[in-house]
């Protein structure tokens, strides 16, 4: 079994390690431009970092202080090995503790599945965004 953690964590401590995983996973697989990936948000959101056995990062998340979980990326080799779930696990906890009372996201249609698992609703049609199908989902927070 693989092993792994997740430590919440902001940009100022962590940024070369979020860096890695995004721009891996969203820059070079997917093809997001670098002008889009970095955004104003990354300073003054709550941030997640999944590190495997040896200490490299091997996923992130992100919550924005208006509840938005965002920038959720984990790297191929680490896919279906329970990272992500880990990860949204630990935002809802978060999110819940500071008393939001709905989470929302945009999620590309290929992962749509795995955050409705978790008891998100798509809310709307698809779109496109940084050329890739997406779909607005939220879940409320009890």
């Amino acid at each position: 079994m693989a092993t792994f953690t997740i430590s919440e964590t902001d940009w100022a401590r962590d940024a070369a390690n979020l860096g890695t995983v995004r721009r891996a996973v969203f820059i070079d697989e997917q093809g997001v431009p670098d002008t889009l990936e970095w955004d104003e948000y990354d300073a003054v959101s709550t941030h997640w970092l999944a590190l495997d056995g040896d200490g490299s990062p091997i996923g992130c998340a992100r919550l924005l202080p208006d509840g938005h979980l965002g920038r959720m990326a984990v790297l191929p080799a680490w896919r279906g090995h329970g990272v992500g779930r880990a990860l949204l696990d630990a935002v809802l906890h978060a999110a819940r503790m500071r008393g939001d009372r709905l989470l929302r996201l945009s999620a590309q249609t290929h992962a749509a599945g795995f955050y409705a698992r978790a008891g998100f609703m798509a809310d709307g049609p698809a779109y496109e965004e940084a050329g890739i199908p997406h779909v607005a989902m939220q879940k409320t927070l009890i």
